[in-house]
């Protein structure tokens, strides 16, 4: 009982919470979703329980969905943790989900492997990167461009295509397209790092 208060607890700030980032009055609300003003005031306030018949319009009318207003969360939602790509030598922090705009996933990632893999990669779409510290080694084609801490770049991912690092480790922020998700982090064995 206690759990479905707190999840309880958890939709009416999110519904109170949307409405008013989309700076809408409980009456835009009402007029949008069909119900009362005053039924979702009781909502909001947690004199009222929520009933799915509620839930379902409230939800579309607020361009989302009864999944994100009732997913639970906890710390293990919070902390992103590296995953081990040893074929590559590197550590990736997925910092997105490929749900973000236009399907781009974000992710953070420690280079230490310093040699191109024999073959380069190549699939479709563009990737983006920047580099936070050390300096990296863009593999394009038959091209070796060093990309150092500060700078940025961008390639079409049909030409075959590697980031290693140069002089020792190297970190970057990279933003990959659908394509770019499947073939840098789908296709590889990213398996937990061990911390402590």
């Amino acid at each position: 009982m206690t759990q479905d208060l707190a999840i309880d607890n958890v939709i009416r700030s999110r519904i109170r919470g949307l409405r008013q980032a989309r700076g809408w009055s409980l009456d835009v609300l009402a007029a949008r979703c069909h119900v009362s003003a005053s039924t979702l005031s009781r909502i909001e306030t947690g004199h009222r329980r929520i009933t799915i018949d509620q839930l379902v319009p409230i939800a579309r009318a607020l361009d989302t969905t009864i999944d994100q207003l009732v997913e639970s969360r906890d710390d293990e939602d919070v902390l992103i943790r590296p995953r081990r790509d040893r074929a590559h030598g590197a550590l990736t922090w997925v910092l997105s989900s490929g749900s973000g705009p236009a399907g781009l996933t974000v992710a953070k990632q420690r280079i230490t492997r310093r040699r191109p893999p024999a073959e380069l990669g190549v699939h479709p779409g563009h990737d983006w990167f920047t580099v936070l510290s050390g300096t990296a080694r863009l593999h394009l084609g038959q091209r070796v461009i060093l990309v150092g801490t500060g700078q940025a770049a961008q390639f079409s991912t049909m030409e075959p295509h590697a980031i290693t690092a140069h002089d020792g480790p190297v970190e970057i922020l990279i933003i990959l397209d659908r394509f770019g998700h499947r073939a840098h982090l789908e296709a590889v064995d990213l398996t937990p790092a061990r911390t402590g």
